[in-house]
């Protein structure tokens, strides 16, 4: 899909593109570049997160930046403008707001103009789903409508750091009886309480909604008169009446972005796929043991070893003993599609919630080359850098539950995936060892399979195997 646009031959526009898997919205999470910015080919210019990942975007063209279409906050629809860039700063044969300070360009593109096939949209504010059609602009007494939505934008672009002009006296509505002034997520905030805006008192500056405004407004009983509303940073001295309320004892979080796909993903497996859970008790004291010796290895110098990646060797000894448990279910064609490789995804938390990249051809990967490609998915996934296609293709999975100290437990199946590991904590416990009670290093291994594809016999082999490698780390060897 085409990513830009050429609005003339100075000016040249940016969609939101496609970043992977057929996704139709991303989330703006940051502008690294502001109005008046100069950019080069392939210069990162935002980061966006899709329901799968965060990415950063590179713009394709030189320039410098005249408008942001949106601030960061904004959910954009996939083909949507998200940034203009002027290709030919100093030219005379554009209006000359393109390269006018981050205050003027707002007033311009989106307000002046309505081309055929795109709907107008004002930076920072995006459009009402019940209605395309604008207020018409008459003379003067537009004027300070505008100038106090070009003073919300360039707060919101700026992050609230730039001088703003007079403030609007604060009244419910908004000015000349027009749109209320709140950001996206104010907006997606009263709507989910029920709440007009239009019957809002704003207390931001220039009038501008803010969350609290709103919560004040869901408030049960807010005695404060809306003649005099409170400045924003008095908030605090506000009456004891108006912070006791239902809005006060809970924290309401958007779903969205990834958690989103989470929850739509877990939904549907669990209701699709009929799981079966089994688990067996392993003494894992001889895998601990070779991890230690493997770090003193000096063919493994420089990657990380843990136990880890001796569960997935194992995982993958097993795979390739018991290959029909790598497969997928075909609901359309009604087929069993067994899968001839292994991309072995690995359940990474991260402050986004829990992603499952894979390892690609992980089957093919020596021993160094497994502890390199996990060190690289963990890193990746920490830092909020995956990228979809690194989480597209997965065939079996492991959930290493055993980080946060607990002992298993029964894992959903990633779609489309036929089974998933799930390894607990390693513990010292009382063990028979040789006919004797003896401290040994423990864990207890859970995987869950889809019941279409594997049945008991095929899941109880896979988890068999995997138990007895563990067990016995030197059936790597003879049976790899």
């Amino acid at each position: 899909m085409t990513t830009m646009t050429e609005t003339s031959a100075r000016f040249r526009e940016f969609k939101m593109p496609d970043v992977g898997e057929g996704l139709t919205e991303a989330e703006i999470l940051k502008w690294f570049v502001q109005p008046g910015d100069t950019v080069t080919d392939g210069q990162v210019v935002c980061e966006v997160e899709t329901a799968k990942a965060a990415v950063e975007l590179p713009i394709p063209f030189d320039g410098v930046v005249h408008e942001l279409r949106f601030p960061e906050g904004t959910t954009v629809d996939v083909g949507q403008v998200i940034i203009a860039i002027d290709v030919a700063p100093g030219s005379g044969d554009a209006p000359a707001p393109a390269a006018a300070p981050a205050q003027e360009p707002v007033e311009t593109p989106a307000a002046e103009a309505e081309p055929k096939g795109r709907t107008p949209v004002l930076v920072g504010y995006g459009v009402a789903e019940t209605s395309t059609k604008r207020r018409p602009r008459k003379g003067v007494s537009a004027a300070p409508e505008a100038a106090a939505v070009a003073a919300a934008v360039q707060a919101e672009l700026n992050g609230h750091g730039a001088q703003a002009p007079a403030a609007v006296p604060a009244q419910a509505g908004a000015p000349d009886g027009g749109r209320p002034l709140a950001k996206p997520p104010v907006r997606k905030l009263a709507k989910d309480l029920g709440i007009d805006l239009a019957t809002v008192v704003p207390t931001g500056k220039d009038g501008i909604i803010t969350r609290e405004d709103v919560h004040a407004a869901a408030a049960p009983a807010a005695p404060a008169p809306a003649t005099a509303p409170a400045p924003a940073q008095a908030a605090p001295e506000a009456p004891a009446a108006v912070v006791v309320s239902d809005s006060a004892r809970e924290t309401r979080i958007p779903v969205k972005g990834v958690r989103k796909a989470i929850a739509q993903a877990m939904v549907g497996s669990a209701f699709t796929a009929p799981h079966v859970t089994e688990f067996v008790t392993v003494d894992v004291t001889r895998t601990m043991k070779l991890v230690a010796e493997l770090k003193e290895d000096k063919d493994m110098a420089g990657v990380r070893v843990n136990p880890l990646l001796i569960i997935a060797k194992a995982l993958l000894v097993a795979i390739k003993r018991n290959p029909e448990v790598n497969a997928a279910w075909d609901e359309a064609n009604q087929e069993i599609v067994q899968k001839h490789y292994v991309n072995l995804g690995i359940a990474a938390a991260t402050p986004r919630g829990l992603i499952v990249p894979n390892i690609k051809d992980a089957h093919d990967k020596t021993l160094p080359q497994l502890a390199a490609a996990l060190g690289e998915l963990v890193t990746t996934a920490r830092d909020g850098k995956t990228s979809p296609a690194a989480m597209a293709g997965g065939t079996v999975t492991i959930t290493n539950v055993g980080v946060f100290g607990v002992d298993t437990g029964t894992p959903i199946l990633n779609p489309g995936e036929s089974a998933i590991l799930a390894v607990g904590a390693i513990k010292l416990q009382p063990w028979v060892h040789k006919g004797k009670v003896k401290p040994r290093q423990v864990t207890t291994l859970a995987l869950s399979f889809d019941h279409r594809l594997v049945d008991g016999e095929l899941g109880s082999k896979v988890l068999a195997d995997v138990a007895a490698i563990l067990e016995q780390p030197k059936r790597l060897i003879t049976w790899a």
